[in-house]
């Protein structure tokens, strides 16, 4: 990879990373991610794969990308248990 190329893709891990932080909220399929920033489909794939690996990003189950630290936890409904009462 030349020095440019790398300069480049820092530049557009960095842009991505703004973006979410300014928007706390954003939410994007890759379609939507390659929209926005004009990326091709390796170059895109790179980039959101960089940085879920780097634990900045999630993907959610319906193939959204998001920050990770505004995931919420899966709340899971527990039951209370019952008491056995001795007769």
């Amino acid at each position: 990879m030349t020095p440019e190329r790398t300069g480049t893709t820092d530049d557009m891990l960095r842009r991505v990373q703004c973006e979410f932080l300014e928007m706390p909220g954003l939410r994007l399929t890759e379609p939507q991610a390659r929209r926005l920033w004009g990326l091709d489909p390796a170059s895109c794939d790179a980039l959101l794969g960089a940085l879920i690996e780097a634990k900045f990003l999630l993907k959610t189950r319906d193939g959204a990308f998001m920050r990770a630290e505004h995931a919420a936890p899966l709340r899971v409904g527990l039951r209370p248990r019952r008491s056995s009462t001795a007769a």
